[in-house]
Formats: C-alpha cells, structure tokens, sequence
C-alpha cells in the first residue's frame, strides 16, 4: 500500500484542530455568550509548517510539509428555547505547497475542505462575568463537502463526523480568564476502492489562561492536548492517530467596536502518528454586526 494511501485525507486535519474533520477549535472567550440577534463574520487564514512525520513511533527521515489554509466561518447568535444559542457555520479550504515522505514528494489535493454545521446553547450563564460561569454544549456536524481523493494528501475526509463539545469561560477577577474545551469526534467508516477506511473516536482538551485588559484587548496561553483517532484501512492499522500536543499564545484586539483582530503562534511539542508542526502561524479577523 502506497504511503499516500496511508496517510489519506487525513493529513492536514491531523495538522490542526481548527480544520473541523475531528475536533473543533475554540479561542480565548469564544464561549462568550453575545445578545440575540447578533451575527460574526469570521476569516481565519493559516500557515502551516512541518519538518518531521513519525508513524508507528517511528521518525520517517525525509518528511516535511507546508500549507497555507484559509476558514470561513459565520456565528449566528439567537434563543433555542429559554436559551441563549449560536449557529455556526464553518467553511475550510487549502493550498498544499509541500507535501514530502521519505524524501519523495507527494500528490496533493488543494481546494476546498469538508464544512461543518453546529449548534451551541448556555445551560449556565454568568451574574458577573469578572467573576462568574459561562458553561455552553455544542453538536458539529461536519459534511464530506471537499475535495478528497484517498490516492493523495488533502484535506476532505471522504464521510461525515459528529463532535460534541462542552466549554466554559470561568472569571477568576483581575481581568483574568480561564477558557476551556473538551470534545469528542466520532467519524463515519467508509470504503474506498474496495477497501474499508475507519478511524477510532478522538478527543481534545483546549485550556486557555486569558488576562483581559479592558473590553478590547487580551493575551491569552494556552494548551490543546489530542487524543485517540487510529487509522485503519482494510483492518490494518496505518500507524497515523490524533495524538497531539500543542502550546499557543494569542494575542486578541478590537480595532473598532465592531472589528476584532487576532493573532496565534502555536507549536506542537509532543506528536505520535502525524506530522509535527514547528510552526503554525494564523490570523483571524471578525466583523460583528
């Protein structure tokens, strides 16, 4: 079986959370809970770079990878019973530059990714936020929408997932925040070629530290911890899973009431079974309206 085939689709997802295949990334206060009526436009653009790809707990020499990824991502924010509530809608989609193992490169597919539809209500929503609780549960469902060809690297998975994740903003006074995540990914078998194609459930935990200086400006530390996600083909386990660890450091500032501007620099510090980033390098713009 060829590498590429090995590895499938599963590439860039394994990259980064913020790809919606298996888990769904969250940033400092995205569990904020805004008025109803409220509508985020948001354009996330991403640099992605690798000089290292173990599988089977083994470094493969000669492995390297770059892409550039681009996410659009809509929030509506409304009432789901006596609720507060958000829809989401995220639309991936990417430029694979370099995809190389063992020294050879690879075919790759770029273009559009999978897109994922959720939901989020606020069972627990704070008195104070300085000081109180902001507890949400969300469903993503994502949708085999992109461009994937198991014979190439790309980042379409070829089936439907389902991610439930809860998260909680918790005031600690002082302008301090602590932001977190945990999710589960549960994806679809499917056959390609004659052969069954199956990945095992995934989870991640995202923990943010976050120091707010007034309403338009934030630093925030964080942690994104992945587990689980073995591959399998026609039974036979690949060696790639979702097993990741990850710092950032955010940096968030409103340049208008309305205009919000962030960036991230993160790097993985512990991989088995994937690529593992050196540097990933996003910058996200929202527009609220």
């Amino acid at each position: 079986m060829k590498m590429t085939q090995i590895l499938g689709a599963g590439a860039v997802a394994l990259a980064l959370a913020a790809l919606p295949a298996r888990a769904i990334d969250v940033g400092p206060a995205d569990y904020t809970i805004l008025p109803s009526g409220t509508a985020l436009a948001m354009l996330y653009l991403q640099h992605l770079s690798a000089d290292s790809l173990e599988v089977n707990g083994t470094a493969v020499p000669g492995s390297s990878f770059e892409a550039n990824v681009g996410i659009l991502r809509g929030l509506y924010y409304t009432a789901f019973g006596d609720l507060p509530a958000a829809y989401h809608l995220v639309i991936p989609f990417a430029d694979i530059d370099r995809a190389r193992i063992g020294g050879a490169d690879q075919p790759a597919s770029s273009g559009l990714g999978d897109t994922t539809l959720g939901l989020t209500v606020w069972p627990v929503q704070p008195k104070t936020p300085e000081t109180g609780t902001s507890f949400g549960v969300s469903l993503f469902a994502t949708l085999p929408t992109g461009n994937y060809n198991p014979e190439r690297l790309g980042i379409g998975e070829g089936t439907w997932s389902l991610t439930p994740q809860i998260g909680v903003i918790q005031g600690l006074g002082g302008g301090f925040f602590f932001d977190g995540a945990l999710d589960v990914a549960f994806q679809g078998d499917h056959r390609e070629a004659g052969a069954e194609h199956s990945r095992s459930p995934s989870w991640q935990l995202q923990a943010m530290l976050r120091k707010q200086w007034g309403p338009a400006t934030s630093l925030t530390v964080g942690y994104s911890g992945q587990r689980g996600g073995k591959q399998k083909v026609a039974g036979a386990e690949t060696g790639l899973k979702t097993h990741r660890d990850q710092l950032r450091l955010y940096l968030t500032h409103f340049i208008d009431p309305t205009t919000q501007i962030q960036g991230l620099l993160a790097r993985d510090f512990n991989v088995e079974g994937g690529y593992k980033y050196d540097s990933a390098v996003q910058l996200r713009l929202v527009k609220v309206f």
